[in-house]
């Protein structure tokens, strides 16, 4: 939550009143808690690295050291590695796995035992539109996604009349850091026309306070992609994202 569309959800939920529990791996968390702290609410900040088991335990001791119900979490955090699976680094897609899959199912798990037994709660899992295709030079990071997508949907429907919800945000590009850390900001995806996250997490939060099982955020754009992803076959769908996300698609 210190930056791009974590911030701007911390920062929805702030502006409707919301108490806050912040979380990212990066020193600018505190900064960040600092920044949404001036609308009412109580803004608290955790630095934690959420790819470790430790991490997680801490975000979850935090929340039940507070005394007070969980009402609602964004599950966000994510990464991605860009490049050719075979010659890129491995840890640093395992890295991704731990972070994009397992923190979501670890925390989920934890807090959602909770929610039902109070009968109330809400959970947002930011997926992504790469979750309706193979990801050609992405592989780790779209199948996470699609992942995400799945789990969230299946739970959904497991805790259904529960008084418990849980919603997918899905966005497209959006204009935050990703492209940079992941390593793919010279492809046409990298330099293409970006969504503004802070009108992402408007939507994303939006879906979650409805109770809608999924959204698709941000251009109109992301939902002819995702709505096209549901009737094209899968090679198809990965020699497109091949074209957008090879390296240095962008000069080509």
């Amino acid at each position: 939550a210190s930056s791009g569309i974590g911030y701007e959800l911390a920062a929805q939920f702030a502006q409707h009143g919301y108490d806050v529990l912040a979380v990212a791996e990066d020193s600018g968390i505190a900064q960040a808690a600092e920044r949404l702290s001036g609308g009412g609410a109580t803004v608290e900040s955790l630095r934690a690295d959420l790819a470790t088991p430790e991490g997680n335990q801490a975000v979850y001791q935090r929340i039940q050291s507070s005394g007070r119900p969980l009402d609602a979490i964004a599950l966000n955090a994510g990464v991605g590695v860009a490049g050719p699976f075979a010659e890129s680094d491995l840890n640093a897609h395992l890295n991704l796995i731990r972070l994009n899959v397992i923190s979501p199912v670890e925390l989920t798990h934890r807090v959602l035992k909770d929610m039902l037994s109070r009968g109330h709660g809400r959970i947002l899992f930011t997926s992504s539109i790469a979750a309706t295709m193979p990801g050609p030079f992405a592989a780790t990071y779209n199948a996470s996604k699609a992942f995400l997508k799945s789990f969230a949907e299946a739970i959904r429907n497991e805790v259904k009349d529960s008084g418990v919800t849980v919603t997918t945000l899905m966005p497209g590009a959006t204009e935050t850091n990703f492209f940079r850390r992941a390593g793919n900001a010279d492809t046409k995806l990298g330099q293409s026309e970006k969504d503004d996250p802070a009108e992402v997490a408007r939507q994303g939060f939006e879906a979650l306070m409805n109770g809608d099982d999924h959204v698709v955020a941000g251009s109109f754009r992301n939902k002819v992609q995702a709505s096209a992803a549901h009737v094209l076959p899968d090679p198809v769908l990965a020699e497109m994202h091949r074209r957008e996300a090879g390296p240095g698609s962008a000069r080509k």
